[in-house]
């Protein structure tokens, strides 16, 4: 038997350049002429949003690495090599986001009658209106800083737009102008709408960019410009906590938050013109290297390119709307009897979120519901379901929430409902310091014929409404004893302290998930070995466990049938003679983010299936609260190895297959009827639109 390597596989593909590879996956639908011209626009924005996390956070870390000893080793290397590598990667993939833009997206766009308007190519009708709307809207937020020793170099907010102006002349205090800086509030918007008769065009649009630019010069009167460039600097976003020194979480985590804008500088975008001379200038400033700068044809931020997709009202060049099913089981008036009677699954987007709203509505207004519980990892700022809970808490039922108060980028909003739930006496407490609370879980406990009887809800995804619409997740409602017993236990663990008893039916990380995963795994080699027929799949967003690509590969070699859906980053390698000959491994890309786990194990014919809110990575084995649910219904169970697992493994249009060496290959139909999962679900499942 050939000898396994986990380690040696992780080293083939980081987890950084593994975020790369994906975002080179999302990139391609850019290019995918089937995909509405708009829809296409915004996976090149949503490249652009995934980078800005990659570097914000990753980047950053491996920076502080290097900050505090360039020869650590990591599995790929040298600390300095994987930011080379990072680097040269970071820098063709960006290089062919603008390329698209340029070549691709505009001109495609213009043949729609949509006009990105650059100051380059303005009439005078255009400059005439253009130059207006600086002066009405924008010169008097605008605030040019000199630098000179009276004006220090300004404080650059993290991804802010901001210009580089170098300068000629005298000013009127006697000053030899030279280089000034001028910075966009982010009250203005970055793409500005501009009349059809001035456009010339259906839908003409002007960025903020091309206006600052264009007019400029009215902040400097007298002055001569040499040149105009913007740039954008991105930080480092992590909050550090001591967690041995936090008395107060909230608090700490809220001082934290004032400073996240100013971090370590980590990236410097220019625009592409910029010199020598004023680009030595900003990589000075910000301690960078050229290593960390990058030159682009373009504005130096493409999320705020999202403008252009909702201020063009053009349906023929989105997604075809869609209203999400609502299942037959909730159509009654009675939603508890509903679910007393038989377990309800739900899979979003395709079947709506409403009934997850519906039952804390209900519960916040129905008086023989005593007590709400549940986690909250992301809802967003503005959150039907979380005022319900706040209704609820003001009705006088015991409403306890486990927020989240480290879910990355969601701090603040997290730190806001806890104030307003505690505010109307709801018990907020913050999970396990040390331990993200990853758990998507909600109870209620109801009085039904003088006792108490409990309801549970548990999810593979966030309890987020918008995100509910673009992201593909499961969810189960269940009256089941057993499982709503091992969630209140989970609560009692999350709000009180002692040691953790065995729970029922529910797998719990850091407690029991990788134990038993590792566990099916191992017991699928042992039927193989036996003569029968053994199976793996599973759908996670990541996979990087080095114990879990372990215990495939030995799967594999033992004869089991294993495939792996897998979103993201996956550090395994399949294919490999003598290694991994059994295991397949893809990845689907498409209209919604697959973003739900699965965990299926053929378990000598049993079909033990799970799903969860955790993929198969350490920091989610190991260092989260997570939760892992059985489907026992057979009907059910049924349901999710079809919509989860069967559909994704016959795609043959948006799944892209890993190979041996880690590269992927998108499959195109060849002589065969298209299939792409994602619409043949919403075909399946989706009400038709209105």
């Amino acid at each position: 038997m050939p000898q396994t390597d986990t380690g040696g596989s992780l080293r083939l593909l980081n987890r950084e350049l593994g975020i790369l590879a994906f975002n080179e996956r999302v990139l391609a639908q850019a290019e995918d002429t089937s995909i509405p011209l708009l829809e296409r626009l915004r996976y090149l924005t949503i490249v652009s949003n995934n980078l800005d996390e990659l570097f914000e956070v990753r980047v950053a870390e491996l920076k502080e690495f290097m900050r505090l000893d360039p020869e650590t080793q990591l599995d790929s290397g040298p600390v300095s090599e994987a930011l080379t590598a990072v680097s040269r990667r970071a820098g063709r993939l960006v290089a062919h986001q603008y390329e698209l833009l340029n070549e691709v997206m505009f001109p495609a766009l213009s043949e729609q009658g949509v006009e990105i308007l650059l100051s380059s190519d303005w009439n005078e009708a255009q400059r005439a209106w253009a130059e207006k709307v600086f002066v009405d809207q924008i010169e008097p937020l605008l605030t040019p800083i000199a630098l000179d020793p009276a004006h220090p170099f300004p404080r650059i907010l993290n991804k802010s737009l901001n210009f580089v102006i170098e300068l000629d002349g005298i000013d009127a205090f006697g000053r030899k102008a030279d280089i000034a800086i001028v910075q966009a509030p982010r009250t203005l918007p970055r793409v500005i709408k501009v009349p059809k008769e001035v456009a010339g065009a259906p839908h003409g649009l002007m960025l903020l960019t091309s206006i600052v630019g264009g007019f400029v010069e009215r902040l400097f009167p007298g002055l001569t410009l040499r040149s105009v460039n913007q740039f954008r600097v991105t930080r480092n976003s992590e909050l550090f906590l001591d967690e041995d020194d936090i008395t107060d979480l909230r608090q700490a985590l809220h001082s934290e938050l004032t400073q996240r804008q100013y971090g370590d500088e980590v990236r410097l975008e220019v625009s592409a013109a910029m010199g020598e001379r004023v680009l030595e200038l900003l990589k000075g400033e910000f301690d960078l290297t050229e290593q960390d700068c990058y030159r682009v044809e373009g504005p130096v931020n493409l999320v705020r390119l999202q403008q252009v997709i909702d201020l063009v009202d053009r349906p023929d060049l989105k997604f075809p709307p869609f209203e999400p099913g609502i299942p037959a089981a909730f159509s009654e008036g009675d939603r508890f009897g509903a679910i007393t009677r038989q377990d309800i699954l739900l899979h979003h987007p395709y079947e709506s979120f409403v009934p997850v709203m519906d039952f804390l509505r209900s519960a916040a207004a129905d008086p023989q519901v005593v007590a709400i519980k549940q986690t909250i990892y992301r809802t967003g700022s503005d959150s039907a379901l979380m005022e319900s809970l706040v209704a609820a808490a003001r009705a006088g039922k015991e409403v306890t929430v486990v927020v989240e108060l480290m879910a990355r980028f969601d701090e603040e909003a997290n730190i806001n409902w806890a104030r307003r739930l505690e505010e109307v006496g709801a018990h907020v407490v913050y999970g396990v310091v040390g331990h993200k609370t990853h758990a998507k879980l909600t109870m209620l406990l109801r009085r039904e014929n003088g006792a108490l009887k409990r309801y549970a809800h548990l999810g593979t995804g966030n309890y987020h409404p918008r995100t509910a619409r673009l992201y593909e997740d499961f969810g189960l409602f269940t009256a089941d004893p057993d499982i709503c017993a091992d969630v209140h236990e989970i609560f009692r663990r999350l709000t009180g302290t002692g040691h953790a008893v065995n729970l029922r039916c529910l797998l719990q990380a850091p407690f029991t998930l990788a134990d038993h995963i590792l566990a099916a795994i191992h017991r699928e080699a042992e039927v193989a070995r036996a003569g029968r027929k053994a199976y793996i799949a599973a759908k996670i967003n990541a996979l990087l466990e080095p114990r879990v690509i372990e215990a495939l590969y030995q799967a594999s070699q033992a004869g089991v049938k294993i495939d792996l859906i897998v979103r993201g980053v996956c550090a395994l390698r399949p294919g490999v003679p003598g290694l991994s000959d059994n295991i397949r491994v893809r990845s689907v890309i498409g209209r919604f983010l697959e973003h739900s786990r699965i965990y299926h194990f053929k378990a000598d014919g049993a079909d033990e299936v799970w799903l969860a809110s955790a993929d198969w990575m350490g920091r989610n084995l190991f260092r989260r609260v997570e939760v892992a649910f059985p489907v026992r219904d057979r009907r059910l169970k049924a349901r999710v190895l079809s919509e989860g697992i069967a559909v994704h493994l016959r795609d043959n249009a948006s799944a892209w297959t890993m190979d041996a060496d880690g590269g992927y290959t998108r499959r195109k139909p060849r002589g065969e009827r298209v299939l792409v999962s994602q619409k043949a679900l919403l075909e399946k499942l989706a009400a038709p639109a209105a």
